[in-house]
């Protein structure tokens, strides 16, 4: 009698393991038969491969990091600028001038910021760093009509911290082990949907459920070899035990992070 085999979901990588699930789900609910005879058990997996999607994409990387990246190129290119005008105005043969850029260019040395340096980091340091050019050196400043660079260095630095802030509190939302949470359930899922089909084959015959067991068992096949790096023939119908209780720390293993810092 056909029936749909076993397979461990608990190492594939996070990729792999929605991608199984979801394609399962797909022909589940495709097959009239087994939409129709098991459909609790199709609304269970529904349920659980949406969940599983929508943590999937909360680890990936935040949406906002592009924007951080793109408000730290534009001020470190107004922090580089004026530096750059300060120290050309060190050797101007007017008096004034050069000493204001003499002071200006110490306050640069007594900082030494690095656009390189550690994101909030740099934002924490240009923070003071502008608090000083608009009142400890606004002469200074002004003298040498370096103002629109402080404004707009001010509102660049600003922008990184407000974008940093609000992907701190995005992750904030993100609860802590759920996409191995959503794993899990998508597993328990997709065993109770197995066993009903095969129970369903073995009670009315397996004629209504051939089509469908024989895809399972070819995926079942093909993750198996390809995914999980085991050995399968090609019909996809060997029985290996799975073995829930050596569920691993990670499941999202084989290169797949659930982190949601990874770029």
């Amino acid at each position: 009698m056909k029936e749909i085999g076993e397979i461990y979901l608990g190492r594939m990588n996070n990729g792999a393991h929605y991608l199984y699930v979801s394609d399962i789900l797909a022909r589940a609910e495709a097959d009239t038969n087994v939409k129709s005879k098991a459909a609790a058990q199709v609304a269970a997996l529904r349920t659980c491969a949406a969940r599983e999607d929508a943590n999937l994409k909360l680890s990936r990387k935040s949406l906002l990091t592009d924007d951080i990246a793109e408000a730290d190129a534009k001020r470190d290119s107004l922090y580089s600028g004026y530096k750059k005008a300060v120290q050309g105005f060190l050797n101007l043969p007017v008096e004034a001038m050069a000493q204001a850029a003499k002071v200006l260019n110490q306050h640069l040395k007594d900082y030494g910021i690095d656009p390189k340096m550690q994101l909030d980091r740099e934002t924490g340091m240009l923070i003071n760093f502008i608090a000083d050019l608009e009142e400890k050196y606004k002469t200074e400043v002004e003298t040498l009509s370096l103002t629109p660079f402080v404004t707009n260095l001010k509102a660049a630095n600003e922008q990184v911290r407000t974008l940093t802030s609000s992907r701190t509190d995005e992750r904030t939302g993100i609860t802590v082990g759920a996409l191995k949470a959503s794993r899990k359930a998508s597993d328990e899922a997709y065993r109770t949907l197995v066993k009903m089909v095969n129970a369903l084959a073995l009670v009315e015959g397996e004629t209504n459920y051939a089509a469908f067991i024989d895809y399972v068992n070819t995926e079942i096949s093909h993750y198996k070899r390809e995914v999980l790096g085991q050995k399968a023939p090609v019909s996809g119908t060997d029985k290996t035990p799975e073995t829930p209780d050596d569920t691993p720390e990670n499941p999202g293993g084989g290169g797949d992070s659930e982190s949601p810092d990874e770029i």
